[in-house]
């Protein structure tokens, strides 16, 4: 009778263990099946785009452009919807984007150096670690505009108003910490100025009060620049930050070649919050290299003057870390806060 027991006690065992082994092998199935099934449905409804920016700025210009491009290569009925998130230097179209669901759903533009330098300067809910990178797509160096009826023509002529004129030239940026404020605090340090800084939402804020005569120096970034010129507002560039003259701008001067050894840029890449399933993540990164290889999208980039360089997610991120230990030093040998 013990020994029938013993048996029966054994049979459930091996029964029991059985039917959990069928079990855990229909629960794998089945979650390789949603996965699969998740990859092949992406998307399947409308991609948030989110630029930290104000409208008719530089992100906005080629984020609204480049959008068909990314849904062309995203493939099936996907859908990009750009929306604009400006303030505080971008700090709160950063903070929305670092927050959103890991789904694939909400991508957005994240821009250097104020992606790197506002985590410096202050409590933040993001820095570049927040965010699944996609690729950098843009990389556009600042510069110095004037309307073309003010007679200043170089750095050295501003120089020269400014020391007779102490804070009275104005200078529009996109914002505290942003590489064109870092270039107006580089250049005040270097000629032994003083300028005053009239922080905006975004260039296209910028492009205004330098057309209304709001502000005497425009700095924004070369790209920028020439689309405004295009549209028809009258700029003169002073000067370009760039290591060397970009072929679209081949006579005007570098920062550099006027003296002034600084070279600042932005650089405009895609990303996605912390987190993104792997599928869809490599779904988002393939097609953004796609889109930056695309012979029309190239021609429209040409045609906007917005420089490309794509770096992939990798590349990307020794790019953002290296930048964000040489601004900790900056920020430790002279703070860009302004007074």
């Amino acid at each position: 009778m013990q020994h029938q027991n013993n048996q029966r006690q054994h049979n459930q065992r091996h029964h029991k263990r059985h039917t959990l082994r069928i079990l855990a092998t229909f629960l794998a199935g089945a979650a390789l099946c949603s996965g699969a099934a998740q990859a092949a449905g992406y998307p399947d409804r409308p991609i948030n785009l989110i630029v930290s920016y104000g409208p008719g700025g530089g992100t906005d210009l080629v984020a609204r452009m480049m959008a068909p491009y990314l849904q062309k290569h995203l493939g099936g009925d996907a859908r990009i919807v750009v929306l604009n998130r400006p303030g505080a230097g971008g700090a709160i179209g950063f903070a929305e984007l670092a927050r959103a669901q890991p789904d694939g759903y909400t991508i957005g533009f994240i821009n250097t150096p104020n992606l790197l330098t506002i985590p410096i300067e202050r409590k933040t809910g993001f820095t570049w670690r927040s965010f699944d990178l996609l690729g950098n797509l843009i990389d556009d160096p600042g510069a110095f505009t004037v309307l073309q009826d003010n007679p200043l023509k170089s750095l050295a002529d501003l120089t020269a108003y400014a020391k007779t004129n102490p804070g009275k030239a104005t200078v529009g940026t996109t914002g505290t910490g942003s590489d064109d404020h870092l270039a107006m605090l580089r250049f005040e340090r270097t000629s032994g100025t003083k300028l005053s800084h009239i922080p905006y939402k975004g260039a296209g804020e910028v492009r205004g009060a330098l057309a209304s005569g709001e502000i005497t120096i425009g700095a924004i970034n070369v790209g920028e620049a020439l689309q405004y010129q295009k549209g028809g507002t009258p700029l003169r560039f002073l000067g370009q930050m760039g290591k060397t003259r970009s072929a679209a701008l081949p006579d005007v001067p570098t920062f550099k070649e006027q003296g002034f050894d600084f070279e600042l840029a932005s650089l405009r890449g895609l990303a996605a919050p912390k987190g993104l399933p792997d599928d869809v993540r490599a779904q988002l990164v393939t097609a953004v290299k796609r889109t930056v290889d695309d012979p029309e999208f190239q021609t429209k980039a040409r045609e906007m003057f917005a420089p490309l360089r794509y770096l992939p997610p990798a590349d990307y991120a020794k790019e953002l870390a290296a930048g964000e230990a040489e601004f900790q030093q900056l920020w430790k040998d002279a703070p860009w806060l302004d007074k």
